[in-house]
């Protein structure tokens, strides 16, 4: 009995448990991104939209605090990095997010809005308690 159970260990391989160990992936990704829009308030901080969960994004509000992307490495780490990363953010939904980078853009001189060249500098402690950047 003992053989048969060896020989088993012996011929198992990643390709046995591909399948289950992307599902296990995706699913701990989904978990920890709810998890991380409900700590954030479940609700874009600019305009309140709330309709779809998959519209919601995060924004660092001081760049150079950023660590990692929440979106793309963020959801394969600890809950706990995460939280610690989340508190630098607020969250946007994707129409204020571009807004609030094209905003970003006007004020570092990089693109013009149409309303014309926005000059100045960003204080980013105005950033979290109001999002109105201009």
């Amino acid at each position: 009995m003992k053989e048969s159970k060896l020989v088993k260990l012996e011929k198992r391989k990643y390709s046995d448990r591909r399948q289950y160990l992307i599902n296990a992936v995706r699913n701990r990704r989904k978990k920890i991104r709810s998890m991380a829009i409900e700590y954030k308030g479940g609700k874009c901080e600019q305009c309140g939209y709330y309709r779809c969960l998959e519209a919601l994004e995060f924004h660092h509000a001081d760049p150079t605090k950023k660590d990692f992307n929440i979106s793309s490495r963020g959801y394969t780490r600890s809950w706990k990095r995460v939280q610690e990363e989340l508190d630098k953010c607020v969250m946007l939904c994707a129409n204020c997010h571009r807004e609030t980078h094209a905003k970003l853009a006007a004020l570092s001189g990089n693109i013009k809005m149409k309303s014309g060249l926005i000059q100045g500098t960003l204080n980013y402690r105005n950033v979290k308690g109001n999002p109105e950047l201009v």
